[in-house]
């Protein structure tokens, strides 16, 4: 069995939704902006200069990440990208899925000349947590916050690049 993770090809587009609703009806509701990436990803995603991934096992889609322009500008001179839309296959988490393709996005970050990382995340969300943790996120003090479009969301971390 081989873990490979490449970029987003439109027909990985049904399995990117189910991947990330499975995650998100599982422990929370599915908010507005989420509807807006998955059904509009193109738009909402690609068309903006995003990049999708997209992580196989044995030619099936187990993994999905996105990165792109993040939906706010801090304004102090970095070029910052947001990471949205991490999931990984309910019946093979713990597999080295979310790290493969976390690892992949910040290559692209870097690739698209990016100084920054941020995302946002919930605290209940441990091994997540975690997992970016070891990828040299480091969690926002509350005065650093960044607006959010999420309910949920009651963590953000960065990784300068």
């Amino acid at each position: 069995m081989s873990l490979i993770t490449r970029l987003y090809q439109p027909s990985d587009r049904q399995s990117f939704i189910d991947l990330n609703l499975a995650w998100i009806e599982a422990s929370f509701s599915v908010e507005n902006s989420d509807r807006d990436q998955l059904e509009n990803l193109e738009n909402s995603i690609l068309a903006k200069g995003g990049r999708i991934v997209i992580a196989e096992w044995d030619g099936q889609v187990v993994g999905t990440g996105a990165i792109l322009p993040p939906h706010h500008e801090p304004g102090d001179g970095l070029k910052w990208l947001e990471i949205v839309k991490m999931a990984a296959h309910k019946d093979l988490r713990g597999r080295g899925i979310g790290r493969a393709v976390l690892e992949f996005l910040i290559e692209q970050a870097t690739e698209v000349g990016g100084d920054a990382i941020w995302l946002e995340t919930n605290s209940d969300l441990k091994a997540a947590t975690i997992l970016y943790e070891k990828c040299g996120f480091r969690h926002l003090a509350e005065h650093e916050l960044w607006p959010t479009p999420y309910a949920r969301c009651n963590l953000q971390m960065v990784l300068k690049l």
